[in-house]
């Protein structure tokens, strides 16, 4: 059996991004601490110098919103 799952664009974008800033923020947040796991090197051009740890605390709780809007958009969508 297959899963007949519908995906709308808009609720795979979110979840895509909402991937790369929970996982980013969290791998700038490692690397700041502890200076290990840089996995997603290209965040650190979105921070600003010296504000590193809140704006990646930031992009977690971002990530975080925009994947809840993202779920209930898809969850919206189906019923």
């Amino acid at each position: 059996m297959t899963s007949t799952k519908d995906t709308s664009p808009l609720a795979a974008v979110s979840h895509l991004l909402s991937f790369t800033l929970v996982v980013g923020g969290g791998s700038g947040l490692l690397h700041e601490w502890w200076g290990w796991l840089h996995f997603m090197g290209f965040v650190r051009f979105l921070v600003p110098d010296g504000y590193e740890v809140y704006s990646y605390v930031v992009m977690v709780v971002l990530g975080l919103a925009v994947g809840a809007a993202g779920g209930a958009f898809s969850d919206r969508g189906r019923g």
